[in-house]
């Protein structure tokens, strides 16, 4: 077996990006009591009213259980309300509730500041590259978790 060095794996520096964008964007959202998953949901929710838990979940990247838990928890605090959709009667559709507008504005407000500071960091011509470059991990690693 040929092992590779950890400081050479292209995912351990993937992970540890998207673990400090989380830690970043937890710290930011903590006035709004908010974690980053029920601030992902409410944005992505603010996006597509009535969308499905199951949709949620894949726009979200988590699980069904862990979004119907973020769901169960955003209805618990009065910021989502769910109903039954108007033909399919055993899919309950998703929206924002007043309150949900209004705590999801001031999160949006303090993850965007995050966002803006990460790409600050970059010139324009270096975050299209980043871009890029992200895409095609993406589109590599999803061709080939199906082979």
């Amino acid at each position: 077996m040929t092992s590779m060095p950890v400081p050479e794996r292209l995912g351990s520096h993937l992970k540890r990006a998207e673990q400090a964008l989380s830690a970043a964007k937890s710290a930011a959202l903590k006035g709004t009591g908010l974690t980053v998953p029920q601030y992902a949901a409410l944005l992505h929710l603010s996006d597509n009213p009535g969308i499905s838990a199951a949709a949620l979940a894949r726009a979200c990247a988590v699980t069904a259980p862990t979004m119907n838990t973020v769901l169960r928890n955003l209805q618990e605090s009065g910021l989502i309300e769910r109903s039954p959709h108007e033909w399919h009667k055993n899919i309950l559709e998703t929206r924002l509730t007043e309150k949900g507008e209004k705590v999801l504005a001031e999160a949006d407000t303090r993850a965007v500041r995050v966002e803006r500071g990460l790409a600050a960091e970059f010139s324009p011509e270096e975050r299209d590259t980043l871009v890029t470059l992200l895409g095609r991990c993406i589109d590599h690693l999803q061709s080939t978790r199906h082979a």
